[in-house]
């Protein structure tokens, strides 16, 4: 049973916006460490972003510092992602991941539910 589903993903140009949004239906949400992961066409997984479990952390990977936003709404079970001034080598599927620990984390390990991802792809 999938407990994370992302949506919000699509095509846009370089230097446009998206936000993208995990909803959760996992009964401890309210507490889990939340992040979000992505991976590119023959690459392996990164590290995005990961929000602590009351919102009062977050932690990003340098490519994205200062362009990406996370965020969560603990009553609506939701953790977003907003990008911005999105470049071609944000291109990637993005994926929503939950811990049960409060922590952010960097580790995908560290996480134990994944969304299927949502396809964002940036065009030049």
């Amino acid at each position: 049973q999938v407990q994370l589903v992302e949506s919000g993903g699509g095509l846009v140009q370089a230097g446009g916006s998206l936000t993208l949004s995990c909803v959760s239906s996992r009964l401890t949400f309210s507490s889990d460490g939340m992040g979000w992961f992505r991976q590119a066409p023959g690459k392996e997984r990164e590290f995005v972003a990961s929000i602590n479990f009351s919102g009062s952390t977050r932690y990003y990977e340098d490519s994205v510092k200062g362009r990406f936003t996370i965020s969560r709404d603990n009553p609506k079970h939701t953790v977003n992602l907003q990008m911005n001034n999105l470049e071609t080598r944000d291109t990637a599927v993005y994926f929503c991941a939950a811990r049960t620990s409060r922590k952010v984390s960097d580790d995908d390990n560290a996480y134990d539910s994944w969304g299927l991802g949502t396809q964002v792809t940036v065009s030049s």
